[in-house]
């Protein structure tokens, strides 16, 4: 009992599952075979499945003990014999029908066959001679047949004990597809014989006529490009011909005719049903017209087809295309004539969207159940990366012949050193195919039959795993396989649906190689006012052998095609040239530009529509990684950037260390803001909030740095405020907008003389360390009691005291939007109360608001720079800023003390408020409120397009055009943007003077 116990240990050790079954198979071979169990179990661990294998061994052991005793001696053949029949049951089925094949397992194992070795041992199997067959019946079939499983058992045997299998792929299916174009080369050999006048088949032909008629046997998808499966079918196209002496003799539709009866009889010998199973399909359902069309024509035919009526998907097929048999140089000549044809498909309209949707189809064909387990077809499969590979060829091959190749692997090579692919997901793709192919061919293996599925029994997934060496079990093998799926799907959605190849693809023919003269022409044609420059800066980023700008090279013609495209093509790529030497080789920045056609096009827009964008992202040239990420082209909220303001002067012990990082942040932030006002549905509203947190953030920044250098400990006491006036105490800020200020502060018992020293102190250091020469914060206190006259900083007591005895209505109307921003809490808080008091007055004097409309004519009048037209000025022209927010201060100035909503800093709030209490018509309050924001937006875009401050609309067309662009309009649109202004400014203007002065 005990050694019972211990053999059936053993055989579990081996690998075995049935024990007792494999326990009584081997003592039943030892009889048969006269072999010792330790013999016969010395190589059981290369065997994936031990238990099938030993079922295997014993059934053909049955039909002759001789074959299998000989094989199982021989340590290479016993081996071998373990490792294929452990992974499957179809060559046990071989075997058993052919024992005598066992023999030939001495001379596998490591050794790949060649391709000549393959040819000529196919060949040799139907005694073919000058390409006619010795024998034609039914059993040259057979032959051809269980001579191509013995290459194929060779092929199957390296393959199996190879140490890394994923690794070998490769070289494996490239042998298939050879032992295929072997097979095929064999069968044509037998149905010349067979066509031929006395030979055993169909005889209809003269011997001479089939010697003298060509057939070139193309092949196409996997087979052409060397990337077959061990049981796949053989995509293939039939051309036809005949010498031209030939062709005058009998026409060239009998040759045709021959060929065509050739083409059914090879066919015929390695598909159709007969003592030895058919070897795979032939399917020559990629020809001209499909099932529809003829099997065989002649080259011509083929190449009027291609050039009337081919689809796209065609095009992509013939990508693989390769002579593998027949006639060598009508083989050639097909190739070398559908190379231009293939080449230049992408031009063709819509092509890429037509290669996606194909793909979709493909997917959408699957059957619900098979998604999960398709290995080729299905969401991460090996279609996927198939597709990918091609489009990314087809569109950029048109001009760049060194991405043209067949193969996959060979294909992700040349992209990847062509820079058309970054070398991370090349190299995921490639390991990924790998994998994918090795599970497919394994499946395929089992039974030598055509399947593109996982296993979906865990005992199945277990002999997987162990034949892959991929994974040590079933569930991992499962897990390997969904990781891999997820990998391949994510880098195919991303590559395979960037519009860029679409972008590319589009490209006129000429516009992707041109020479100086006529690239100098075209730049100037499409919208460069300095083609040379132009040129220049071509010159400048893709000159040289690096990758750098061998991708800047590819990515060229596209991105000038959307330069010219926007507002100023000339400035857009100079700008673009510095980012591009700022960022040096850094990887992220050509790989996103390469990846993401929208981060590219985004950039080419920005660039080229704003001055004001260009030189900030000069100086944070980082800021262009935002361009592939919306949540970074988001503006940031306050408490995000007050934090980082606090981190910033922890971490700096100097005014001037602490400023300039400051200053930095400023920087970065209104370049996020430009952005994503350009590029985003970001309103004026939110542009005008985020400027202001950027300038709340700067000066309360420089205001703890400032007071940490000029406040001593023992004057700690000392309140110190920031108050916010104007449009920037309203949150109404725009692009070059100043900031409209006012100081104030508290003694807390501190001798006043030295409380009003360090204010001014405070007040100077404000403003020195303030100062931005890339983009000035003006820190304007005009608005300050007294004006220019006044002091500029003044105790809480003074203003109280300046507001109780001598305040003017205007300095009461300019406190309507004071607000504290930075500085003491308890002060800011202190001083809007006191401002409460004197800008929502219980009572109004008549002859206040009198004064207010007399200065408001006076600023009409007097505060236009000289020259200026009044009805392009849109801050101070009629019915534009000035007009709305005078008459809404006039309003809170006489009403706020009784409705509160209109106790706000914010214009348009107010104006609500004031529609809201019926002091303003709702049809009014509309109009003035679109002229306010139309104003708005101008004003800002005409900063953001010249990088200048300007309150004046350009006359300049192809400015004003360009502001149009940056607000929304269509290209040439510079008279609709002046039409809508001036038709928006009158309407406003009516309403103002009615309101405002009746």
């Amino acid at each position: 009992m005990s050694e019972r116990s211990s053999a059936l240990t053993g055989l579990a050790r081996l690998g075995f599952g049935d024990l007792t079954g494999a326990d009584a198979l081997l003592t039943e071979l030892e009889g048969v075979l006269g072999v010792s169990r330790d013999e016969l179990t010395a190589d059981v661990a290369v065997a994936a499945d031990p238990d099938a294998a030993l079922v295997a061994i014993e059934r053909v052991a049955r039909r002759d003990a001789g074959a299998v005793a000989a094989a199982i001696r021989e340590p290479t053949s016993r081996r071998t014999l373990w490792a294929l029949l452990g992974a499957s049951s179809g060559f046990g089925d071989f075997y058993l029908r052919h024992p005598e094949e066992l023999a030939d397992l001495t001379s596998a194992g490591t050794v790949l066959p060649e391709p000549g070795q393959l040819t000529a041992e196919l060949l040799d199997s139907v005694g073919a001679y000058e390409g006619f067959a010795a024998r034609a019946d039914d059993s040259a079939w057979v032959a051809l047949r269980v001579r191509y499983r013995r290459m194929l058992a060779r092929i199957a045997a390296f393959d199996l004990l190879s140490e890394a299998p994923e690794e070998v792929v490769p070289v494996v299916a490239a042998r298939l597809a050879d032992a295929a174009g072997a097979a095929l080369e064999a069968s044509l050999a037998v149905a010349r014989t067979r066509v031929s006048s006395g030979g055993a088949g169909t005889g209809l032909f003269p011997r001479e006529q089939v010697a003298a008629t060509q057939l070139a046997i193309i092949g196409m998808g996997k087979t052409g490009a060397r990337e077959l499966n061990y049981v796949s079918d053989v995509d293939i196209i039939f051309v036809g011909g005949a010498p031209d002496d030939a062709i005058e003799e009998a026409g060239e539709s009998r040759f045709i005719d021959i060929a065509t009866r050739l083409a059914v009889q090879t066919m015929r010998g390695l598909s159709e049903v007969e003592v030895e199973p058919p070897l795979w399909e032939v399917d020559a359902n990629l020809r001209p017209e499909g099932k529809q069309g003829a099997l065989v024509r002649t080259l011509d035919s083929h190449l009027s087809y291609y050039d009337r009526w081919a689809k796209s998907w065609e095009f992509q097929a013939l990508l693989k295309a390769r002579p593998i048999a027949g006639d060598p140089e009508l083989g050639a000549a097909y190739v070398a004539a559908v190379q231009p044809k293939i080449w230049s498909s992408s031009a063709r309209e819509n092509f890429v969207d037509s290669v996606q949707r194909m793909r979709e189809r493909v997917t959408e064909h699957i059957p619900p159940d098979e998604v999960a387990f398709q290995i080729k077809l299905g969401p991460g499969g090996i279609r996927d990366i198939e597709f990918t590979v091609q489009l990314l060829q087809l569109v950029h091959g048109m001009s760049d012949e060194g991405i043209r190749q067949r193969g996959t692997l060979d294909a992700l090579d040349a992209l990847v050193a062509e820079g058309y692919i970054g070398r991370s997901d090349a190299a995921a793709f490639a390991r990924d195919y790998r994998i994918l192919r090795l599970l497919e061919h394994r499946g395929q293996l089992r039974q030598l039959r055509r399947t593109h599925l996982m296993p979906s029994r865990q005992e199945d997934l277990r002999v997987l795993a162990r034949s892959t060496r991929l994974a040590d079990s079933g569930p991992a093998i499962w897990g390997l396989w969904e990781s891999v799926k997820r990998e391949v799907r994510d880098i195919h959605v991303r590559i395979f649906y960037r519009p860029l190849l679409s972008a590319v693809a589009a490209l006129p023919a000429e516009e992707r190689a041109l020479s100086t003269a006529q690239a100098h022409d075209r730049l100037a044609a499409i919208g460069f006012t300095d083609p040379a420059g132009a040129l220049r800066h071509i010159a400048a980023l893709t000159s040289g052998i690096s990758r750098k700008a061998t991708i800047q090279r590819h990515l060229m013609p596209v991105m000038i095609r959307w330069f010219a495209d926007g507002v100023d093509p000339d400035y857009g790529l100079l700008a673009f040239r510095r980012i591009s030497e700022r960022l040096g080789d850094t990887p992220w920045f050509l790989r996103m530009l390469r990846d993401s056609s929208a981060a590219a096009e985004s950039l080419t827009h920005v660039l080229s529509g704003s001055r004001y964008v260009g030189e900030l992202m000069e100086w944070t040239p980082e800021s262009v990684a935002w361009l592939d990420d919306p949540e970074a082209l988001r503006p940031r909220k306050g408490t995000v950037l007050q934090e980082e303001a606090r981190a910033i002067q922890s971490r700096h012990d100097s005014t001037a260390d602490t400023m300039r990082a400051v200053r930095a942040l400023r920087r970065r932030e209104l370049l996020r803001t430009a952005m994503s006002a350009l590029l985003t549905d970001l309103t004026i509203e939110g542009v005008a909030a985020s400027l202001t947190t950027i300038t709340e953030v700067t000066i309360q920044a420089t205001l703890r740095a400032v007071r940490r250098e000029i406040v001593p400990p023992e004057d700690s006491a000392l309140d110190f405020s920031v108050i916010a006036m104007g449009r920037f105490g309203g949150a109404e800020l725009g692009f070059g907008s100043d900031a409209d200020v006012m100081y104030v502060y508290r003694a807390n018992g501190l001798d006043p003389q030295r409380a009003n020293d360090l204010a001014l102190q405070l007040v100077a250091g404000l403003r020195t360390h303030s100062e931005d020469h890339r983009v000035p914060l003006d820190l304007d206190a005009d608005l300050r009691p007294e004006g220019r006259n006044g002091p500029l900083a003044r105790s809480l007591d003074s203003y109280a005291e300046y507001y109780r005895r001598w305040s003017l209505s205007w300095e009461a109307q300019a406190l309507l939007r004071a607000r504290g921003v930075a500085g003491s809490v308890k002060l800011i808080r202190a001083f809007t109360a006191l401002a409460d008091d004197v800008r929502y007055p219980a009572q109004v004097q008549e002859q206040g608001l009198r004064e207010i409309k007399r200065i408001k004519a006076r600023v009409e009048n007097e505060r236009l720079p000289q020259g200026a037209d009044p009805t392009r000025h849109l801050k101070l022209g009629p019915g534009t800023l000035s007009d709305v927010e005078w008459l809404v201060q006039l309003l809170q100035l006489e009403h706020a003390a009784q409705v509160p909503g209109l106790r706000t800093t914010s214009t348009m709030d107010a104006l609500r408020a004031a529609e809201t209490a019926a002091l303003v018509p709702a049809e009014s309050a509309d109009l003035l409120a679109e002229a306010w924001r139309l104003a708005s937006r101008l004003r800002s875009a005409n900063t953001l397009l010249s990088g200048q401050t300007s309150d004046v609309l350009p006359s300049d067309r192809m400015r004003l055009d360009g502001i149009g662009r940056l607000l929304g309009y269509p290209p040439r649109s510079a008279s609709q943007v002046e039409e809508d202004y001036l038709r928006t400014t009158r309407r406003a203007r009516r309403i103002f003077e009615k309101l405002f002065y009746g």
